[in-house]
């Protein structure tokens, strides 16, 4: 069984102990540190190399959102889940353009923590469906508002395999998932992944989510 390390960034300490406590005692979950604000996060997960940071998002010294832009520009593979109370449209943004693979709240049940987790592992973003609907509605508006021809371009550099796998990717598909669509090797799609998000300049799975609403690939 695959072991997914997992560091808490919360500055509750009530909350730390509760998480700590539940998804430790899941088979496949070790957790490996605890930070109470920003700053510890980013240290601890450059010391201890987590595979999935969860992130809150208010916390003092360094909050949530620069927490994540240091974290994923210094380990662009670490996969980071916000876990917060606020479900406001500011923060969702400001969450996934700092590089967040993920945007669950915290009155989940602790068993949808620990699912998220795991699916961020497996490669899927995980998006509580509040986030998610500002999200789409932040995309739908910007649609509507402008056309950025460069995005096209962009969108037409692709292959006719990359734009079927990032239709997959925008669908919720895992990497697993969609070699058995396509009837490919899954390394082959992880290589697929990693040029068409080189070729549209996006950060990762979440993003190319976004983008292929944005421009269509896929309806809202």
């Amino acid at each position: 069984m695959t072991t997914i390390r997992v560091l808490l960034a919360d500055d509750h300490a009530i909350v730390r102990q509760g998480l700590l406590f539940y998804l430790g005692m899941q088979q496949d979950l070790q957790m490996v540190g605890e930070a109470a604000n920003g700053q510890e996060a980013v240290e601890l997960a450059g010391r201890l190399r987590p595979d999935i940071v969860l992130m809150d998002l208010f916390m003092p010294v360094m909050n949530g959102v620069e927490a994540t832009r240091d974290i994923r520009s210094q380990h662009p593979d670490m996969m980071i889940i916000v876990l917060t109370s606020s479900s406001d449209q500011d923060h969702v943004l400001s969450a996934i353009k700092a590089g967040a693979n993920g945007y669950i709240l915290k009155d989940a049940d602790p068993a949808e923590i620990a699912d998220a987790i795991r699916g961020a592992y497996a490669g899927l973003p995980q998006l509580h469906p509040a986030a998610a609907a500002q999200l789409m509605q932040h995309v739908a508006a910007d649609t509507r508002q402008t056309t950025v021809p460069s995005s096209h371009a962009l969108l037409e550099a692709l292959t006719v395999r990359e734009k079927e796998i990032l239709q997959f990717i925008a669908q919720g598909n895992s990497n697993k998932e969609i070699a058995a669509a396509c009837g490919i090797a899954e390394k082959t799609v992880k290589t697929h992944v990693s040029n068409l998000l080189s070729k549209l300049g996006l950060a990762d799975r979440t993003q190319a989510a976004l983008y292929a609403v944005k421009h269509g690939l896929v309806e809202i």
